[in-house]
This record gives structure tokens, sequence and C-alpha cells, in this order.
């Protein structure tokens, strides 16, 4: 073995032990070129190992809503913008995680797809197709509470992990392979930097697991509750769907799990507690004031 593929083998024996730190690869910075792609190499490796900061976490996802914004533009509507925040924040506030590094902030793309995108970090899009689909304020709640409990379940950062430390450990072999040349520690960054590229093809192409969605449902009947809510007008949104016809149509409903399957799960984990229906009709003149 020569002295290349040795000293990488050895960083990286080291790292995944976890007796490999910052501070140590900085100590040997100043080591031999082969050693320097080995280091180079490892603290990419290390970097994907470790947590995801909330400030971290905020910044991709002002990225990843850049991207979304690339794709579609903001309604140039204050008046339902507000609304919508309103009614979003005082879903987050009843959530598991209330408070976020950036806060909680939701706009509505002027696009009549039926769609919600949940970026890490606390930044929500909700379509105008989707909101003029809903029919009342606790439906339009039940949307975004979905979308609020896919930041609470870390859905985007745990995709980014994933994707880092698979993509980090490949391109690493592949860096041996070529005696940790610059090429090679070139290709290991700019995995880094699509980072972005991976949460946007999760959120808006491929969707979440059947698993994530199904968990974001029972979170978003929770927070509902707590907030409020009626959480069965989580079940009634699902049903207008099938109603109208969109229960396969794209957007939403083509990265979401079929949507007779999402009411039955919905259905067998709503809350006993009703909620004051006095209270869902105000809401509801509120929301037709609101959309007008």
């Amino acid at each position: 073995m020569n002295k290349p593929c040795f000293a990488l083998l050895f960083l990286l024996t080291f790292l995944l032990s976890g007796c490999l730190s910052t501070g140590a690869v900085r100590v040997l910075a100043t080591a031999p070129p082969y050693i320097d792609a080995g280091v180079t190499v490892s603290e990419k490796l290390y970097r994907a190992m470790k947590p995801v900061s909330d400030s971290e976490e905020y910044y991709i996802g002002k990225a990843v809503a850049a991207r979304i914004l690339s794709s579609y533009r903001l309604l140039d509507n204050p008046k339902l913008t507000a609304y919508v925040n309103l009614v979003g924040n005082t879903v987050a506030l009843s959530s598991d995680r209330p408070y976020l590094y950036g806060g909680y902030h939701f706009a509505v793309l002027d696009t009549p797809e039926m769609n919600a995108f949940a970026c890490p970090g606390g930044i929500v899009f909700i379509t105008k197709g989707m909101l003029d689909a809903a029919e009342n304020e606790d439906e339009l709640a039940a949307v975004i509470a979905h979308e609020v409990a896919h930041i609470n379940n870390y859905d985007g950062i745990s995709s980014i992990k994933r994707s880092r430390w698979t993509g980090a450990l490949a391109a690493a072999g592949t860096s041996a392979a070529k005696q940790s040349t610059s090429a090679g520690v070139s290709e290991l960054a700019s995995i880094f930097e699509g980072v972005v590229d991976d949460v946007f093809r999760t959120i808006v192409v491929n969707g979440y697991s059947k698993s994530c969605e199904y968990a974001a449902d029972e979170a978003c009947l929770i927070y509902l509750a707590r907030a409020g809510y009626d959480p069965s007008k989580m079940k009634d949104f699902l049903n207008v769907l099938i109603r109208q016809g969109r229960s396969s149509d794209g957007g939403l409903l083509k990265t979401h799990p079929a949507t007779a399957e999402r009411i039955d799960n919905v259905r067998t984990n709503l809350p006993y507690e009703k909620a004051d229906q006095s209270l869902v009709q105000l809401r509801a003149e509120r929301f037709f004031v609101a959309l007008r």
C-alpha cells in the first residue's frame, strides 16, 4: 500500500472511532502534501457526521427557499400573506419546536398548483391553489400544521445528513483510489456544495417517505388540538381532494401517499376531544374575508 492511501485509511479509521477532532486536523495542516489531502477528506467526513445546528438549519432552509422561488413567484397580496402568517404562527407555537433560530415564516406562491413546501429552519410555502381548495380556516391550519410537522421532525435535515454521509464515504473511497489527488478532494467538496440541491429534490421532486408523511399527519393532529383548531378538519380536507378528483393529481399529491391511505391513518389517530364548533364557524368567516 502506498503512503497516500495508508495515510488516508489511518485518518479515516481514527475519525470513525471518534478520536479525531477538528483541532487535531488543524495541527496537521503543515504535514506533507499526501497527509494534507487525507486530512481534507477527514475534515469533510467530520462535518458530515456532526449534527446540523439550529443556525445551520436556518441558513440551509433559506437557500432551499431561494431555490423554490426560482421556480415559483410569490403572490403579491400582503393582506392574505399576513393572514396565512397569523394562522401559521398560531399552529407553530403549539408545535414541539415553537421557537426556531430564525422563527417561522409563511408565504403564498402564485400558482394554481396544489402544493406546500416546508424548508428546514422554519420557512413554509403554500400555493394559491392549495388555499383555494381549503373550505375554512381549520382546513388551512391542517395543511400548514402538516408542513410544520416536517420541520419539527427534521425531515429535511435528515435527508441532508443521509446524502452527505453516503456521498462523503463514496468520495473518500474515490479519493483513496486516486491517491488523494487534488481532483479527488475537489470531487468531495462538490458533494457538500450540492446539499441544497439534495434537499430541494426531496421537498419538491421526490417527496418524503411514506412513514415521514404519516408521522407528519399524526403530529399535525396534535398541533391542531393544542392550538384549539379542529383536528378532524385534516380528514375533511383530504376528502375535499377526493371530491374534487384531485387525489391522483400532480403537485402535493404526486409526492405524498395515496389520499385514501392518509385518511385512514388520520381517522385512526384523531384525538377524542372535540373542538368548539362555534369557534370553527367564526374562523371560517375570517377565512372567507381573508380570501376575498
